[in-house]
C-alpha cells in the first residue's frame, strides 16, 4: 500500500527478518510497570481477544521515501492485527501491512530532553508528526507519571492533533478501545505514585489482578463476620447454631 503526504511517499513494508533493531533501555523504571499495569487491567477484563495486539517498545514501522522509519512508542493498542505462524516472534509491526493503524499510542514522559513533541518533517521525522502525518493514529496520549498529568490527543478532520478535554470525572473516552482512561495515584508492587488506568463505559473502574484478590478477600471477610454475628444473637436467645 501506498499514499502520499504533499512530496512524501509512504509505503508499508515488513520489516525484514534480518534487520537489527536498536536494543535501547528503557529510560527509567517507571516506563515497564506503567505499560505492564494498563496490559494488565485489559487481560483480566478479558479485553484483549484474538486480532488484539497491544504492545510496550514495539518498534511501529514506515517506509518514507525508500528510507525506513521505525518509532517505538512506550504503549499502543491496535486492532485486526494479521497473526503470526507459531515459528514467528513479532518483532516490529507495520500498519496497513499487518493490521490497523494503532487506536492509540502513549508516551511516558522523563524529565530529559524528548522527541515526543517534535514535529520535525525531515529524515528521520519527529513522532508527533510520524503518529499525526504518517501513520494518522486517532488518540495520542502524552502522560507525564511524576506530576500525574495526562494529555490527550485527538486527530481532527484536518489531519492535525487538537487537544481533547475530560470529561467531568478527568477522565477521556478512547473510542478504539472502547473505555475511558484516566489518573489513579496509588500503589501497586513496589511503586507508589500516578498510574493510568481504564474504565468502563458506566464509569467502573477495571481492576488490577491483586484488587480482585483483595475483593474477594474482603467480601469472605464481610460474609464471615455477618455469620459470626447471628451466631453470636443465636446464642443469646439460647439457640445453638448449626455447624
Amino acid at each position: 500500500m501506498t499514499v502520499s503526504t504533499a512530496d512524501l511517499k509512504i509505503t508499508w513494508e515488513k520489516l525484514p527478518d534480518d534487520f537489527i533493531l536498536d536494543e535501547e533501555p528503557v529510560e527509567n523504571i517507571d516506563q515497564p510497570f506503567l505499560a505492564a499495569a494498563l496490559r494488565e487491567i485489559l487481560e483480566i477484563a478479558g479485553l484483549i481477544l484474538t486480532g488484539i495486539l497491544v504492545a510496550p517498545n514495539m518498534g511501529i514501522c514506515a517506509t518514507l521515501n525508500g528510507k525506513l522509519v521505525i518509532k517505538a512508542p512506550d504503549w499502543f493498542y491496535a486492532r485486526n492485527v494479521q497473526p503470526l505462524s507459531s515459528q514467528e516472534i513479532r518483532r516490529s509491526y507495520t500498519p496497513n501491512l499487518e493490521g490497523e493503524v494503532p487506536a492509540i499510542v502513549m508516551e511516558f514522559l522523563s524529565a530529559s530532553p524528548n522527541d515526543e513533541y517534535s514535529s520535525k518533517q525531515t529524515y528521520p521525522p519527529g513522532k508527533w508528526y510520524f503518529y499525526e502525518q504518517i501513520l494518522r493514529v486517532p488518540v495520542y496520549a502524552l502522560f507525564e507519571p511524576a506530576a500525574g498529568v495526562l494529555e490527550v490527543y485527538h486527530l481532527d478532520s484536518s489531519v492535525k492533533y487538537e487537544v481533547q478535554p475530560p470529561d467531568a470525572f478527568g477522565r477521556y473516552w478512547i473510542s478504539g478501545v472502547g473505555l475511558f482512561l484516566g489518573v489513579w495515584q496509588g500503589t501497586k508492587a513496589e511503586r507508589t505514585g500516578y498510574w493510568l488506568r481504564w474504565w468502563d463505559d458506566s464509569g467502573e473502574m477495571l481492576l488490577w489482578g491483586v484488587e480482585m484478590v483483595e475483593r474477594e478477600r474482603q467480601e469472605k471477610a464481610n460474609v464471615q463476620q455477618q455469620a459470626d454475628r447471628l451466631a453470636a444473637q443465636l446464642r443469646a436467645a439460647g439457640i445453638e447454631p448449626e455447624a
